[in-house]
């Protein structure tokens, strides 16, 4: 059994989006971004901020896949 995470499917909607850019179908395109949007619940409103976008937090991790771990 495998899982679909919310990555896998932000991955598959990208795809889409690019498919569909390159196919000039615009209305696919904003399908796709709304379905993003949704996915993330960025589509839903919030009476207490007024709609004003939120901040979001992105957390990159970077290794040097060159340089096997080292357990001291």
């Amino acid at each position: 059994m495998s899982k679909i995470t919310i990555d896998d499917l932000m991955t598959e909607l990208d795809d889409a989006r690019l498919t569909a850019k390159a196919n000039g179908q615009a209305s696919a395109m904003v399908a796709a971004t709304m379905s993003k949007a949704k996915l993330l619940g960025l589509d839903k409103a919030d009476s207490e901020h007024n709609n004003e976008p939120q901040p979001v937090s992105v957390i990159v991790n970077v290794k040097d896949a060159r340089k096997p771990d080292r357990v001291c």
